[in-house]
């Protein structure tokens, strides 16, 4: 790197980025830019760079508009990325085995957190029960979330510590709903708040070195504390990735302002899960019979969000299934009779993950303006022929699911998000996994892909949150908020990634082409990562 002493007026420096590949439409053939007072000042060819204080020459690489994840949970995740991860786990056996590892370095009181598995990967999908966790962490508490975080495996001790739950919990040890929610709270709650705070720290700073430069915060009564919220919304842009609060709490919007969250929406559950069997659906489950939970009727919904109109708050919906998302949309229309459509389409209200809809509830999307907050990488992992989608709804529900093609398509807004640690951080990941769907006639293209994973996720912002309607894009007077890239496979006609393979037998959920390693992450003229191979090397 090297340095110039021009000035500035603002008495920050001016940053020149150039010997670039930007990702940059407007300007064609662009290769450098120029960061003054946290904005973009310029753009071009190196040739005709301006003078600045300071040069960052990127040696190449490709630079684009950073991502944003627009649903995470960052306690879990730092948890997960310091912690227990048993997402590779393929066997009851091996779990406990892994729980008996971590635990014998923990001290004799500590509670075991842990989190991942997944019994529809297992030959044999049996968990183990309360007694073989005790056994196994030592009499421990043990409190393990399933990859969706809407059931849990956890120890005798830990049932003890709900008043009733040993009686109630069948299996012995595998809980959900309520009970789920009770037993979360008490692991929890065994987290000083140092620990939170290196969690959520952890969690954040992965983000920000996976090219994500603003995360949206998902939490809510049954899925943090109020405290684990705050503390989160606390470290926003503090070096780290700037954090927008979602606040899911019935009828909450007023204590969701005094948290300090931007909306009462995110995790307010309309439903659970696929992976537990409470996603509620229309028609049962092929692998139990039941249609799942639901736990907000249309009345329910339609209150909330006047509440959320009224007090001028964007409002949102957890809801995965058809049966859940109906209940929504009817909701929509309940509330409209009472506030207007229009007044209720100017809020931009959310639903988070709608992952079974059909024509009419989709098109309740485009009259009522909703946003759809979605999860490419849930395809990915559990869609298709002969994943968890398949054994739970069957084929032909399982191709239907997570329809972004038909939802881009007629103009709804897609943010796209990991849920992490339910899918992992991310984004290129994210991107290819819409564009290599199982179900061909839901892919995305690789731009709009990406444009849902940039600037959708600042358009899902409620109305006023976000500062230029530039948010997203390497555009003049835009935020500079990009990052930079190193693409093995190379840059595609269009100005992206290669993310597919040539061959079309290897493209897919599982195409083998290596993805784009961040090199460094600005937001608003501020480097929140730098790989630490290029710090060294003054370059990219």
């Amino acid at each position: 790197m090297t340095t110039r002493t021009v000035g500035s007026e603002a008495g920050l420096p001016v940053v020149l980025y150039r010997g670039g590949r930007l990702y940059c439409p407007a300007v064609p053939g662009a290769t450098a830019l120029v960061v003054r007072d946290g904005r973009i000042g310029w753009l071009g060819a190196d040739v005709d760079a301006p003078p600045a204080d300071v040069v960052v020459d990127l040696a190449g690489a490709l630079v684009t508009p950073a991502f944003v994840d627009a649903h995470v949970h960052a306690t879990d995740t730092g948890l997960v990325l310091s912690g227990l991860d048993l997402s590779s786990v393929r066997s009851p056996a091996e779990l406990v085995d892994r729980v008996a590892g971590f635990a014998a370095g923990l001290p004799a009181d500590a509670v075991v957190l842990g989190h991942g598995w997944d019994e529809s990967t297992w030959q044999r999908p049996v968990p183990p029960d309360a007694g073989q966790l005790s056994a196994a962490s030592g009499g421990r508490r043990v409190y393990l979330s399933q990859a969706s975080i809407h059931s849990a495996l956890v120890s005798s001790e830990m049932l003890a510590a709900v008043p009733g739950l040993a009686e109630r919990s069948d299996p012995p040890g595998w809980v959900r709903e309520d009970d789920h929610h009770a037993v979360r709270a008490v692991a929890f709650g065994s987290l000083t708040s140092a620990q939170r705070s290196s969690a959520q720290r952890a969690a954040l700073a992965a983000a920000a070195g996976a090219g994500i430069a603003a995360v949206h915060e998902c939490g809510g009564p049954q899925t943090s504390s109020e405290s684990d919220f705050v503390g989160v919304l606390a470290m926003s842009g503090d070096g780290l990735p700037e954090v927008y609060g979602y606040w899911g709490e019935f009828l909450g919007a007023a204590r969701a302002r005094e948290l300090g969250a931007v909306a009462a929406g995110g995790d307010l559950y309309a439903d659970g899960a696929l992976g537990s069997r409470t996603a509620y659906l229309s028609q049962p489950y092929v692998d139990d019979g039941g249609c799942g939970s639901c736990f907000l009727d249309a009345g329910q919904v339609a209150a909330h969000l006047v509440d959320c109109v009224r007090s001028g708050v964007q409002g949102g919906f957890h809801a995965i299934g058809d049966a859940a998302v109906a209940a929504v949309v009817d909701g929509f229309a309940v509330a409209a009779g009472e506030v207007g459509v229009e007044r209720l389409r100017a809020g931009r209200h959310r639903v988070e993950h709608v992952e079974l809809v059909d024509k009419r509830l989709i098109g309740a999307f485009v009259e009522f303006g909703v946003v759809a907050s979605v999860q490419p990488a849930f395809d990915r992992l559990w869609g298709g022929e002969s994943q968890m989608y398949a054994a739970r709804l069957g084929v032909d529900r399982a191709l239907a699911s997570n329809p972004f093609g038909a939802l881009h398509g007629v103009g709804v807004t897609l943010a796209f998000g990991s849920d992490s640690p339910v899918t992992p951080l991310d984004p290129w990941g994210g991107v290819r996994a819409a564009a290599s769907h199982f179900n061909p006639a839901s892919r995305l293209a690789v731009r709009s892909a990406f444009a849902a994973h940039t600037r959708g996720g600042w358009r899902a912002l409620p109305p006023g949150v976000v500062r230029t309607a530039q948010e997203g894009a390497l555009a003049l007077g835009a935020a500079a908020t990009f990052a930079v890239w190193e693409t093995p496979a190379g840059v595609s006609a269009d100005g992206l990634p290669v993310l597919v393979a040539e061959d079309p037998a290897l493209r897919g959920p599982a195409d083998p082409t290596p993805l784009p390693r961040c090199l460094r992450t600005v937001l608003r003229g501020r480097e929140i990562f730098v790989a630490p191979d290029r710090a060294a090397a003054g370059v990219g």
